[in-house]
Parts: structure tokens; sequence; C-alpha cells
């Protein structure tokens, strides 16, 4: 039987059959407030003022910016008060009218390559860049822009691998406005904030790639995204600029069409670091010790939405149960009453600083003076008990606010209307798993900084090209429904493509390795 087996592998090497452990692919991310994006932004004067006016961590102007950012990105149904906010901190007034993405990170496009510095937003799935703008944010206004930073806009013409979707494309979803078959794809996608919109033509083109395997390889990839012609609200100033990579459970998504095509598992992850920095990558299931939970499915609606059964607030445990969206495009967390009233009031009872009056420029009610002797052993702990068991111990369940040359912390969470969300800072030192696979979100303590001490499940790459779009959830009630962050979305089974998907690659690597064993 060894002979049989040293013959499969040897064979399997050598033979032209996919494998069946997919590739993962990692790229960096950036926060928008990062030293990175920090200097991008110096670079052009159209970020809310001079350079001077960006927030330092820790200020006030830093997390009532992070609170606006949220408010805009779930249109107005995080906070009761509807008019603008304003921020000021000494004699400087600062206001953010952009929308505004919390991470960043950079891809490459087309032949020759084009890099492009892309937002990251799992609330959406089409991944889309400028391209023959007619109406698009300024990328060449020298007034604008230094001479040693430049955004790229995307050339059908300029990249010799480019190629025009047509509407019989199966991932064609506007045919009603095709005049024929043969007409070019268009597209259309609609977001809730500020009246922001993107439209254009589909496009197919490689997406340059490198693997984080044991064997470092570079692929080329072919992917179909938007060619954005026209950007109209808050794409026209900062909020993405130079494009927006969608990470939904739509068959448009990268990551979809990725694993459909064979390159990699339907799966990815992401790592938060403390400073802003981490890491996306594509094809990662995360390892055997890491805690799970499953995604909740309703065929309506795409969303990454779990559900949490208790929350532990220092000693007391919070008998609430909610279903939130797993968001991390959101900076805090939000859940709404009686959750809200319930965690709050516990970690209030069990705090032994003097709390502090409300503050209009700050989102958080609960807030304390910081004591000279405090440690964070005085400030009760934080942890989610997830379904299935999976426990989510919080790095961060309070933020620490300078002010007036005092010290401040708060309960980093807030009151939301009818909107429950996990938001980016209950993630901060966690590797977190989306396996579109087996419909779970999986997490374990990570150093986001250090990528080679990641391990990986074995993995089995989709390879199947009539596989349906995977969809997520809404809680089944309208109070805790997310919101439509995109309008226009296709609609399918997910749990169908989901089963369909793994037991396809189980049959494909199974045929194959029988194949090989009788050759």
């Amino acid at each position: 039987m060894s002979s049989l087996i040293i013959f499969f592998v040897t064979l399997h090497s050598f033979f032209p059959f996919q494998e069946c452990n997919g590739h993962v692919f990692t790229f960096e991310m950036h926060h928008r407030f990062s030293e990175t994006v920090k200097k991008w932004s110096s670079l052009q004067k159209k970020i809310g003022g001079p350079l001077e006016n960006w927030p330092v961590k820790g200020s006030v102007q830093y997390y009532t910016q992070l609170a606006n950012h949220d408010k805009l990105l779930h249109g107005r149904k995080l906070f009761k008060f509807d008019g603008p906010l304003t921020f000021s901190d000494g004699n400087s007034t600062f206001r953010i009218s952009s929308l505004g993405f919390l991470h960043y990170t950079t891809v490459t496009l087309g032949t020759p390559g084009v890099k492009f510095l892309v937002a990251l937003d799992t609330g959406s799935d089409l991944f889309w860049v400028p391209c023959e703008c007619g109406r698009c944010a300024s990328t060449d206004d020298p007034t604008l822009y230094s001479s040693d930073f430049e955004l790229s806009i995307y050339s059908l013409n300029g990249s010799s691998t480019s190629k025009k979707v047509t509407c019989s494309d199966s991932l064609c979803t506007e045919r009603n406005n095709c005049l024929d078959v043969y007409n070019h794809c268009p597209y259309s996608v609609s977001y809730v904030s500020s009246e922001t919109s993107t439209s254009g033509i589909l496009v197919d083109d490689i997406l340059h790639l490198r693997t984080e395997d044991n064997e470092e390889k570079f692929v080329q990839a072919r992917v179909i995204f938007g060619c954005g012609q026209e950007q109209t609200g808050s794409f026209l100033d900062v909020a993405a600029p130079n494009g927006l990579f969608g990470l939904g459970l739509e068959k448009i998504s990268v990551p979809s069409i990725l694993s459909r095509e064979g390159f990699m598992a339907d799966s990815f992850s992401m790592c938060f670091g403390r400073d802003g920095a981490g890491w996306i990558s594509f094809g990662d299931k995360g390892s055997f010790d890491q805690e799970e939970t499953p995604f909740n499915i309703n065929p309506l609606h795409p969303t990454y939405n779990i559900s949490v059964d208790q929350i532990r607030a220092g000693t007391t445990l919070v008998d609430s149960g909610f279903t939130a969206l797993f968001d991390t495009g959101t900076s805090f967390t939000y859940l709404v009453d009686l959750s809200y009233t319930k965690l709050s009031e516990s970690f209030h009872s069990q705090v032994r600083d003097k709390r502090r009056p409300p503050d209009p420029r700050i989102p958080f009610e609960y807030c304390y003076d910081m004591s000279h002797d405090a440690n964070t052993s005085l400030i009760p702990s934080l942890s989610l008990t997830m379904k299935g068991g999976g426990q989510l111990v919080v790095n961060d369940p309070i933020i620490v606010i300078s002010m007036q040359n005092q010290l401040m912390y708060c309960l980093a969470v807030v009151k939301s209307q009818d909107l429950n969300i996990i938001g980016q800072n209950f993630m901060t030192g966690y590797r977190f798993v989306f396996d579109r696979e087996k419909i779970i979100l999986g997490w374990k303590k990570f150093d986001c900084y250090d990528i080679e001490k990641i391990d990986h499940f074995p993995s089995v790459p989709v390879n199947t090209t009539h596989v349906p779009p995977a969809v997520a959830v809404w809680p089944a009630n309208d109070a805790e429904k997310p919101d439509d962050r995109t309008t226009n979305t296709p609609r399918s089974s997910f749990a169908s493509s989901v089963y369909q998907t793994f037991y396809l690659n189980l049959i494909n690597c199974c045929l194959a390795s029988l194949i090989l064993l009788i050759l």
C-alpha cells in the first residue's frame, strides 16, 4: 500500500490535475488613520482640512470622526440625532464630510500591472476601480497631489489582457438595460451612504496575486470587476477615490470568483492590529484550534450575520441573546435595547471610577475619569458567547480619550436605534476567518504583525463553473435587520451553493486521486 501512495504522490506532481489544497493569497491592510494612509492623505488637500488637523489617536476628534464614519456608512440607523456632526478641539474645528472606509489594501490589475489603493468592504460585493472616467474623484490635479504620489485610472486600451463583459455573461445582472446580448454589460450599484453610487461596465482582466504557501508563486487570475465611469456622492471625495474591493457573498465578488475558478478555497481571513495595520488572506480557512460560530442563513439578503447567546461583563453574566451584523467596516460596536442597557448597566455597576457627564462630541454614554493608579485589571472585562459555545474575549472593551490634559475611558459600545453590529473595535488582536464553504465565522487570538506564523486548515478549492452565488442573512425581526448598503444585488440560494461547492470539490479531488491510482 505504501508503494501505491508514493506512486500517487509522484504522478500527482506531474499530471495537470487541479490541486486539492488551495493557495492562500495575502495582502497588507491599512486603517484609514494609519501612518500609511496619513502619508497618502498628506499629499492631497481634500481630506477635511490641512494635515495638522489629522486626528491624534486617543483624542476626542479621533473617536468622533470614526463614529461619524459609522453613521454615514449605515445611513441614519445608528443614532437618534439627525444633524451633521461637527468636531472641535481648542480653537480648531474639524468636519468630516466623506464616507471614508476603514481599511485599504493595494492590488495590481491588468497587463502591464497597474496598482490601485482600494477600500475594503465586507458589506458589498462588487470590485470596481475608476476607469475611462466621465465623473470620478480627481487623480491628476497638481494642486491636490504631489509629484511622488499618483492615483491610478484603469484603461481598457492600456491593458493587453482586458476584455469587456457582454450581456450574455452569467454575471451580468442588468440584462434589462442591454439592447442586445452582444452589448457590453452595464452595472450600477447604489450605496445608502450619502447618496453614493458607482456605474459603468463590467470588465474581465488579470488580478495579480502571490501565494503565501510553502512555495511562493506568482499567480495571474482573471476576475470580473467594474470599470467605474461615473461616481457620485462620497466617491467623488475621499471615500474610495481609487476603487472599492467588495468582500460580500454574491458570485460577483472576487473571493467568489477566485474560489469558483479553483484558485483557492471559498474563504478569507482578516487580522486587525492595534495600530491600524493588518492583513487579509484569500483562501485561508483558519486553524483546527480556532473558535467558531455559524453564520445565520437567509437566502434573501447577503450579509455576514451571527448570533450572540450571552455577554459577560466582569463577573456578571448578561443573559441577552441577539443577532448582529459582523462588519469589519464599522468602527465601533452598536447594540439596540434591551441588550445595550443590560450590558452597559452591568459594566457600570462594577466600575470604581467616577462617571463623567455626557459629552455631545462623543457617542459613548458610559465614560469615567481615569484615576492615577488606574490598572486595566480594575476595569470590567468583556466577552461574548456565540451560538455554538465559542468565546470571544474582547481585547479592547474600552477606549481611552485624552481631553484637556486629563484621561478618561469609555465603554466602547454605542446605543443603536434598530441595528446590532459587532464592529472592528471588538476584533482587535484576532484573526477572523470568513469561511463561506462551511458557513462559519472562525477566530483565534493572533499577532497580526507576523504573517509567517499563520497556520492553515488543509483547504479544498472550488473547481466548478456552475455554482450559484452564496448569500448570508439578516435577523428574523426588523429591529435587528442589517442595512441595505447596496441595492440591485442578485438573490439566490446560499445553502445549496455552499453544499454544492463542498461536495463537488470533494468529488473532484477523489476522482483525480482514483484516476491517478488506476494509471
